[in-house]
């Protein structure tokens, strides 16, 4: 039987609206890839002549360099708290019922619909109250606050798709809760946990609207770094420094999804 004309029109109608948007979300980035080969100490498009010179400078630069390292302390710390916090409250949120459980969940989720440089500055205006400087304790605890959601929606999805009769029947058999927990139910949620995590980390590691409120010279992270260059240079030095980071966070994300199978992990593919 033939398919109707204005079934396959809309079919190439959605492919073609599908393709412009990604188009659009896409072309920025472009052209700022294109943009840091420029061989010239000016941005422009398309460069006249091409060099490498703007990727050596961007990692011989102190600054960034020093932005690097702070960045991997705070992701590092933020993102293994946000991990053993989110767990715990997602096991909690699924296996039990009490009062105000939706209370609970609305507040952990909050983060995701509150604009972060509102956090920010109350992260900042909270750390002065308490006499607080500037230090790494005041910029995890906001990158925490900032990344629980994404741990939590992680490892909320992988218990909902953790077959309970496996615990069941390790408890059978005598296993106390524990060990029920340590050698069955946390080995099967190891991709929610990493998947979790690594996310976490990505993002911790990129934001900068709250990092810009609770950072000092001493604590600033690569994006601020990035954001005090900028404002006195414009040289294309943050768009080699952009190429890096889009290249290294898809090569990371690919090997998570080959490992971990990330769509699963996220409830956009059905398991088999």
């Amino acid at each position: 039987m033939r398919k109707p004309r204005v079934s396959t029109w809309g079919g190439v109608a959605g492919a073609v609206v599908v393709a412009a948007i990604l188009a659009f979300v896409l072309l920025p980035g472009f052209v700022v890839m294109i943009a840091a080969f420029n061989a010239r100490a000016i941005l422009s498009f398309p460069p006249e002549s091409w060099s490498w010179r703007w990727f050596a400078k961007a990692l011989a630069y102190d600054d960034f360099r020093a932005g690097f390292r702070n960045g991997l302390i705070v992701t590092g710390w933020a993102s293994t708290i946000a991990l053993l916090v989110g767990a715990a409250f997602a096991f909690v949120l699924d296996r039990y019922a009490f009062p105000l459980k939706r209370t609970i969940e609305g507040v952990l989720l909050a983060p995701l619909v509150i604009p972060h440089f509102t956090i920010g500055l109350g992260f900042l205006i909270l750390a002065a109250e308490l006499g607080a400087t500037r230090g790494f304790a005041v910029v995890v605890a906001c990158h925490v606050v900032l990344v629980l959601p994404f741990v939590l929606r992680s490892v909320y999805i992988s218990l909902r798709s953790l077959d309970q009769r496996l615990e069941l029947a390790a408890a059978s058999l005598g296993a106390p809760p524990g060990r029920v927990l340590t050698t069955v139910t946390i080995p099967l949620l190891a991709p929610g946990l990493v998947s979790g995590w690594l996310f976490a980390a990505i993002l911790s590691f990129n934001e900068f609207t709250a990092s810009l409120f609770v950072t000092a010279q001493r604590t600033q992270t690569l994006p601020v770094a990035m954001y005090n260059y900028v404002r006195e240079y414009a040289d294309p030095s943050m768009a080699a420094l952009s190429v890096m980071y889009i290249v290294a966070t898809a090569i990371i994300l690919i090997i998570a999804n080959l490992f971990l199978g990330l769509g699963k992990v996220l409830n956009v593919e059905e398991s088999r």
